[in-house]
């Protein structure tokens, strides 16, 4: 870990639990505005370990809410993100998968990591990603509703292994993902996924 982020670390966490964090491997699935920004609240973190999932490149569109800057426009979702996380530790060590998710692909994917956040954008690709996790025993964070602005407060759900957040109403077909509502659910999802490592 980069000495500058360890030393600040190490003002608030013990050095038992900078280990936990910097030996567990965590697994994004969608680096949009969900993951994207759960990445790098993990970097930040003491996280160094991470799965990268996404098929997309980055948009103009993806820039009002997702974490990338305009000098990554065209590159791969899980290339701009590596980036971005060696900027905050190089050290950081990531496996970088380029592809959709399915029924198929699913039981591979999921045998790369024991904690997942699921950040994908399609309801049926979301709970089916969910459903296989759990049936697969890992420890999996999820969102539902974070759209619009202003609206009900977002809340933490905990079922066993799976941790949802979210305000559970809104919905992006019918009011907007904005950056403000989308960040502070990926704060939860990341304060979500630290728990499950420093409360084991």
């Amino acid at each position: 870990m980069d000495d500058s982020l360890r030393r600040g670390l190490l003002r608030y966490l013990d050095e038992t639990s900078l280990r936990k964090l910097s030996a567990c491997r965590v697994g994004i699935a969608g680096l949009g505005g969900l993951g994207s920004n759960v990445a790098m609240l993990l970097a930040r973190t003491g996280f160094e370990h991470f799965v990268l999932v996404d098929y997309d490149s980055v948009e103009a569109s993806n820039l009002n809410r997702q974490h990338y800057w305009p000098r990554d426009l065209g590159a791969r979702k899980t290339q701009a993100s590596l980036r971005h996380l060696h900027e905050i530790n190089s050290d950081i060590q990531a496996l970088c998968i380029d592809q959709a998710i399915t029924k198929t692909s699913l039981p591979a994917l999921l045998a790369h990591a024991a904690i997942w956040v699921e950040a994908l954008d399609r309801p049926e690709t979301k709970a089916l990603f969910v459903q296989e996790a759990l049936l697969a025993g890992k420890a999996i964070a999820s969102a539902s509703g974070l759209a619009g602005y202003g609206g009900p407060c977002l809340q933490r759900r905990k079922l066993k292994s799976l941790v949802l957040v979210g305000d559970f109403v809104s919905d992006v077909a019918t009011a907007p993902p904005l950056a403000p509502r989308v960040m502070w659910a990926a704060a939860m999802l990341a304060d979500s996924v630290l728990s499950m490592v420093l409360d084991r």
